[in-house]
């Protein structure tokens, strides 16, 4: 039985992966990506492409958006060659993006007018859950949508959680960012300290993976690379901001993940001890 075509804006490292696993489960996909190489490493795993998200639209009736921000996220759907232009009542964006909750309200509301239904669908876990088709995913929206997307994301998510209308896809996301760039910067600050002790720093990790201290950023610290965090704890401050709230610890994990990147990439702590080849890589 022929399976839906999928339309894919975002064809970049996580897009790449997911594109793989529709089309390895039979569904033909249609790619939308600013980036020409991108587009080129899509057209040769055997998708289709389009020019603009507005040509994509005219085949597909289930969208996938996988781009960088907020802004971004805008302009694919109700930009002049938005997905808007052209996509048929009854079609549903899901949009796998990490933004705020408020632009997820807003765009809804915009593509409604068309008769066009939008879920939050931001994923957690990375590249390699991504290549391996783990991925966590957190929607938001109607029943009858999530119902909808449900068996699409099955392909290349192993975890599928509705936590409730359309934003709360983006808050858990958020609160899942705001917990793994927490983690992430204590293990700058702890492993430093241990460093200074002398202790063999690997040792201490294998410990600390079986006790209380442990945290998904212990487990992946390899492949943490603090490339997202800001831009994570923006979208953090903004709800924090909008709710009026005091969240003191939030605000130092955003100044704290500035510098983060470049702390672990020039030498922060070697938990692993692949730095030192005590480890295979």
């Amino acid at each position: 039985m022929a399976k839906d075509r999928i339309g894919l804006i975002g064809a970049g490292r996580i897009g790449h992966a997911i594109l793989r696993h529709l089309l390895k489960a039979g569904h033909p996909v249609t790619v939308n990506d600013a980036n020409a190489d991108a587009v080129t490493r899509a057209l040769s795993a055997g998708a289709q492409s389009a020019a603009r998200p507005a040509d994509l639209a005219k085949d597909c009736s289930f969208v996938i958006i996988a781009v960088g921000d907020d802004a971004e996220v805008t302009a694919v759907v109700s930009g002049a060659d938005g997905l808007l232009a052209a996509l048929a009542p009854g079609a549903l964006i899901a949009v796998s993006s990490t933004v705020a909750p408020a632009t997820m309200t807003a765009l809804a509301a915009t593509a409604a007018a068309k008769g066009v239904e939008v879920i939050d669908a931001p994923m957690c876990r990375g590249g390699w859950a991504a290549d391996e088709g783990a991925m966590l995913v957190l929607f938001g929206g109607a029943a009858a949508a999530v119902a909808r997307a449900r068996p699409v994301y099955a392909n290349f998510c192993s975890d599928l959680h509705h936590l409730g209308v359309i934003g709360h896809g983006q808050v858990g996301k958020a609160v899942n960012n705001l917990l793994l760039w927490a983690n992430g910067v204590a293990l700058l600050e702890a492993g430093k300290l241990a460093e200074s002790t002398g202790i063999d720093l690997p040792k201490l990790r294998d410990a600390l993976l079986i006790g209380t201290g442990n945290s998904a950023a212990l487990e992946d610290w390899d492949q943490l690379t603090f490339t997202w965090a800001l831009q994570d704890m923006q979208i953090v401050e903004q709800m924090t901001d909008a709710a009026g709230l005091a969240l003191p610890l939030a605000g130092a994990v955003k100044e704290l993940v500035k510098d983060a990147r470049r702390v672990k990439t020039n030498g922060g702590p070697d938990w692993t001890g692949k730095k030192k080849g005590a480890r295979p890589a």
